[in-house]
């Protein structure tokens, strides 16, 4: 056992005549310091003269030999230092012992009182220090009202108008200086931002800090966007980047206290306060650490409701031990069906149908529809090159948009690719049923000429895709001559397209009989083909470059629905190349000269 004399042979001559036994150490002491300022002592000090023993024991002394030493040393009359780190100790002590003022005046509970109220309590940083000490030593310092009061102390100050903000406080934001310290006589260089007071709440335990923004948000001052920027910090500076420490045995319980107090502390307003990511996050954290299904339905509730403000990587959610995929490709899923539940009734589809400018219209009025399908697109095609990845989930959650999500198709052409390419097994059925997802009305030119050269593709898309780049460029041609003329055709895409329609459905069958021809046509003129157009690789009808192949089934397909024999040899032998073109000028998607005019004259 450890012993201390405090120096008491400075302080008198006289042979100590009692030994406070406090924990495993041993102090030697006399009664009449003792006595004459705890009234516990005096009690204790009866009791061991009754028993004929000079020893007193103190085995729950709030804060150890070390407090009691600083009480001993007031008694005394030595000089103490109290600060934010002992004076919570000291006054839990200085209870235990009884040292009021009936026993003497100005004892010590009465002068740490007046440290607390004058000093301590009004320092922004000294009552979280104070704060953070009480939690070892309950239940004393919650039966004194000092943790209640230094919560008290935070709240108040944090609701003060940051203009009136005079006192130093950490903000190591981006947008602020490292340790930050702004002082009642200095001039302030920047304007204190709203969140000032985060980072510095962040080093309570879970529980103090709940008590803390409990009472921030009772105040009834604070904004959800602030309340939402608190948690955030607090989640990332107790939160482990690596989530196989969240499903470790030591800390799962931790986390899982944790989380589920961040999610009781969101804001009421679901669709603000916390942005969309970092509830992604916490989404991810209660699925790993099990925190219920409760909490994980609030969550989702919240996501969906800002949904489009996601991005790709926030949906990477990892797939539970029962599932075969990578990802949980069901809860997203679940996210964008809650989302279009919520928007869906404030989307007008028959208003936008209908319009001539459907396009910028719906980009105006339904910008977060279009982001999100932007979103969901992107996560196809992350998630298609997984080989587990069924193609029922595939086309559920491709189809849990509308079409008017999607102004273009690329996106999803690039999805539909990637899975083509990772699932080479698949059958033709499902092939179709994949592909039927896509509008290739809706590709840009780009998209079009990789999928008119992309063998992965069903036959029938390839033909629509020739189809249509045919009728758009023969579009371009009849705009432009209905601008030069006073009394020029007036027909829009649509209507060509519409006259287009029944040739790409009956000629369909017929393509297919024609196809083996066209092959050993081909192959026999490849070598010839390659020679004569090594030094013409543009369409110089205007149109699409192609390969040979897409070249031949389309010229066919035109020959055959206009009931022409000879249509555009010129563009057959220029766009006969073998070798897939990889782009395409822009310049010659119009329409110009005697070509295009001899184009426009066939069709019409």
């Amino acid at each position: 056992m450890l012993s201390s004399r405090m120096g008491v042979a400075s302080v008198s001559e006289l042979a100590t005549d009692i030994a406070v036994i406090v924990g495993e150490v041993k102090f030697y002491l006399h009664k009449f310091p003792l006595l004459s300022k705890s009234n516990r002592l005096q009690r204790l000090v009866l009791k061991a003269n009754e028993d004929s023993t000079d020893e007193i024991y103190m085995l729950d002394f709030p804060g150890g030999p070390k407090t009691f030493e600083t009480c001993a040393k007031f008694c005394y009359g030595m000089t103490v230092t109290l600060n934010a780190y002992n004076v919570v100790a000291v006054r839990c002590a200085a209870e235990y012992l009884e040292m009021t003022e009936g026993v003497e005046k100005g004892n010590l509970i009465f002068k740490i009182e007046v440290f607390l109220n004058s000093s301590l309590l009004r320092s922004w940083k000294d009552s979280i220090i104070a704060l953070q000490t009480t939690k070892y030593l309950l239940p004393w310092s919650e039966e004194l009202k000092v943790v209640g009061r230094c919560i008290d102390s935070i709240a108040s100050k944090t609701s003060v108008d940051p203009s009136y903000v005079n006192w130093s406080y950490s903000y190591n934001k981006r947008s602020g200086a490292s340790n930050q310290i702004v002082e009642h006589h200095q001039k302030k260089m920047n304007v204190v931002p709203k969140d000032w007071w985060v980072e510095d709440i962040c080093e309570l335990d879970i529980a103090l800090y709940k008590r803390v923004m409990i009472a921030i948000k009772s105040k009834g001052r604070m904004s959800s966007d602030v309340i939402g920027e608190a948690l955030k910090a607090y989640a990332f500076r107790w939160l482990p980047d690596s989530f196989d420490s969240l499903v470790s045995d030591d800390y799962a319980i931790k986390y899982k206290c944790l989380v589920e107090t961040i999610i009781w502390l969101l804001p009421a307003d679901k669709s603000s306060g916390c942005s969309c990511s970092f509830l992604l996050k916490l989404l991810k954290v209660v699925i790993l650490v099990g925190a219920g299904d409760l909490l994980k339905e609030e969550l989702m509730n919240r996501i969906s409701l800002q949904l489009h403000k996601a991005s790709v990587k926030d949906l990477f959610i990892p797939a539970n031990s029962s599932e075969e995929t990578v990802y949980d490709i069901n809860l997203v899923k679940s996210l964008v069906r809650r989302y279009m539940m919520l928007e869906g009734s404030n989307v007008d589809s028959s208003y936008f149908e209908n319009s001539e400018n459907k396009g910028d219209e719906l980009r105006l009025g339904n910008a977060s529809l279009l982001t999100v399908g932007k979103l969901v697109d992107g996560y196809l095609a992350e998630v298609a090159s997984d080989p587990n990845l069924s193609l029922s989930s595939f086309i559920e959650l491709s189809a849990s948009i509308p079409d008017m999500a999607r102004p273009v198709n690329d996106g999803l052409y690039t999805a539909i690719d990637i899975y083509l390419k990772e699932h080479p097994n698949l059958a033709k059925a499902e092939k179709k049923m994949l592909c039927s997802l896509l509008d290739v009305k809706k590709l840009s030119t780009d998209a079009c000429v990789h999928a008119a050269q992309n063998e992965r593709l069903p036959l029938r898309v390839v033909v629509q895709v020739l189809f249509f780049e045919q009728v758009r460029a023969a579009a371009v041609g009849l705009t432009s001559e209905a601008n030069g003329t006073t009394n020029g055709s007036t027909r829009s895409t649509a209507n060509i397209e519409a006259d287009w329609a029944i040739p790409i459905t009956d000629d369909c069958n017929s393509l297919k009989k024609q196809l083996r021809t066209v092959k050993i046509e081909e192959e026999c003129r490849a070598n010839e083909e390659k020679k004569k157009n090594a030094k013409n690789t543009k369409n110089k009808s205007g149109g699409l470059l192609l390969p040979s192949r897409s070249r031949r089934i389309f010229d066919k397909l035109w020959a055959s629905s206009k009931g022409h024999s000879e249509i555009n040899r010129s563009s057959e032998t220029s766009g006969s190349s073998q070798s897939p073109p990889t782009t395409v000028n822009p310049g010659e998607a119009k329409s110009s000269g005697s070509s295009s005019r001899h184009r426009r004259h066939s069709i019409s």
